[in-house]
């Protein structure tokens, strides 16, 4: 704690500035600790206080913020707290607390959107996640589902999309006009890589009577970082019961031909990036004439 600072805000801050810079430089010698040198790359964090009325926590809790910057930024290095980066904690916490509420009162719902073949001919639909707030109405799953991903939410939130959409699947099946349609399902690479994945979905697909043919599993290139032997034998696991895949956003990630010779994927979901303006790129090849 840094005592008698001006009164001025910004001299105050430039006042502590130069301490935490003269601690960084204190902090940074080498350590002798017995045959070995180690060194230090401290983060500090650093919070005004003292012109309004409050406890000890509620400083501290705002150096802390700091000192995770300055872990972000790079480390061996001083942040000051922002009353932004306030506002996006608070924004955090009450996302999951919402994400939490949300699991336990069912309010998620699927949209189905049709996957189309030639002439008009629908094949299957793309299983579509999205949050029906009671007060935000309708919330994008590029809002939740990194946070989802980060707390672990990703796991629960997983199993009732892939046994809500099972569901359909079976009550399509029932249907001779629908009964060929396919179902495809995104995977996060933290539900993948369950030790029980495998009869997770088996469970689901004897509990709801869906068709193993007709279910598709999506992949991001992500899954593709680690552990490429268990990803395989996971997909050759599900493959020999009746379970396709896919491998969603193709290019932008991880993957390479070498990659795709192993995996035993039914469909390659080429990322929009590559195709979306490739009739009025002038930097495009033109294209053969038949």
């Amino acid at each position: 704690m840094i005592e008698n600072l001006s009164e001025d805000r910004v001299e105050a801050v430039t006042q502590a500035e130069i301490v935490g810079k003269k601690i960084l430089e204190s902090l940074n010698q080498n350590y002798q600790l017995g045959n070995n040198v180690h060194h230090s790359t401290p983060s500090i964090g650093v919070t005004l206080f003292g012109d309004q009325l409050e406890n000890i926590e509620e400083p501290l809790k705002r150096a802390d913020l700091a000192m995770y910057q300055a872990k972000t930024a790079g480390r061996n290095t001083i942040r000051f707290f922002d009353p932004q980066m306030q506002a996006v904690v608070a924004a955090r916490a009450s996302l999951e607390l919402g994400l939490r509420e949300a699991l336990a009162n069912q309010h998620f719902i699927l949209h189905y959107q049709p996957q189309v073949m030639g002439a008009n001919q629908v094949t299957g639909a793309e299983v579509l996640l999205r949050w029906q707030h009671p007060q935000r109405g309708l919330v994008s799953p590029a809002e939740f589902i990194p946070l989802a991903e980060e707390t672990g939410l990703i796991l629960p939130l997983g199993i009732w999309v892939l046994e809500t959409a099972c569901t359909q699947l079976a009550r399509w099946g029932q249907n001779p006009q629908f009964a060929h349609l396919t179902v495809s399902v995104n995977v996060s690479a933290r539900q993948f890589h369950q030790v029980d994945f495998v009869s997770q979905v088996l469970a689901v697909l004897a509990r709801t009577g869906a068709n193993a043919k007709c279910l598709k599993l999506e992949l991001t290139e992500s899954l593709l970082v680690s552990n490429i032997d268990d990803v395989i034998a996971k997909m050759s696991a599900l493959q020999m019961q009746g379970v396709g895949f896919s491998l969603d956003d193709f290019g932008t990630g991880y993957s390479s031909l070498a990659y795709l010779k192993r995996l035993p994927l039914d469909q390659l979901k080429i990322d929009q990036s590559f195709v979306r303006d490739i009739l009025i790129d002038p930097t495009m090849p033109p294209l053969p004439r038949w």
